[in-house]
């Protein structure tokens, strides 16, 4: 065995995780902290296109913290504060914080979420030849604010909110494309859309559908 391969089965990173923290339950900002790590590590040529694709999709199933911590154990980490929460209750008195998010995952094949639901804070949408399709017209939300993370490889995600949602982007494009038309709803009260990830060989896109427009901003099923 070569040097390079004992490094890598090293347990002295293993050793800063005890075994009840990692039995612990992952978190969304768990999972959003090891993805960021994943996407600056493809980044810098660390790890190959196939491998992130392959990592990512772990991470949004991983359910506690030890199997996120094998997902980077090989890569550095950044020094630096957990992001703060981006989103706030649209209406407290209908539905505490704290509920999972919702992940649709499309792999050589297609998830889609459309019609009357109830829209989650958080929303992970990942396409790895394959597409997965948002409709948010119909659906019903408890929430100011909605994050959807959207990764796309070799794949597509489509979103589509009504006329009268905010919508922003805060993703980028790696040889593909994320394309979100942002757009600021004239109500102020008017929930806000926020879509985020990454396109490699792919495409992001978001957008509101003409003719569609949430009738009571703050719809109740």
């Amino acid at each position: 065995m070569d040097e390079s391969s004992r490094e890598k089965r090293s347990p002295v990173k293993l050793e800063k995780t005890a075994p009840a923290e990692a039995a612990l339950r992952a978190s969304d900002a768990d999972r959003d902290r090891t993805a960021d790590i994943l996407r600056e590590a493809l980044g810098e040529g660390r790890i190959t296109a196939e491998e992130h694709a392959e990592r990512v999709g772990a991470v949004y199933e991983a359910r506690t913290v030890g199997e996120l911590e094998p997902l980077i154990r090989d890569l550095p980490l950044p020094d630096r504060p957990a992001p703060a929460a981006v989103t706030r209750p649209y209406d407290a008195s209908v539905r505490p914080g704290g509920e999972p998010a919702e992940n649709l995952i499309a792999v050589f094949g297609g998830a889609t979420r459309k019609g009357r639901w109830r829209v989650p804070r958080r929303t992970n949408a990942f396409a790895l030849f394959g597409g997965v399709e948002i409709d948010l017209t119909e659906a019903v939300f408890e929430q100011r604010e909605i994050v959807i993370n959207a990764t796309a490889i070799f794949g597509g995600v489509e979103i589509k909110v009504p006329e009268n949602v905010t919508l922003r982007s805060t993703g980028t494009g790696i040889f593909g494309g994320f394309e979100v038309k942002v757009s600021e709803a004239p109500d102020e009260g008017a929930p806000v859309v926020t879509v985020m990830g990454f396109a490699i060989f792919g495409g992001v896109e978001a957008k509101p559908k003409r003719g569609k427009r949430l009738r009571n901003l703050r719809a109740r099923a």
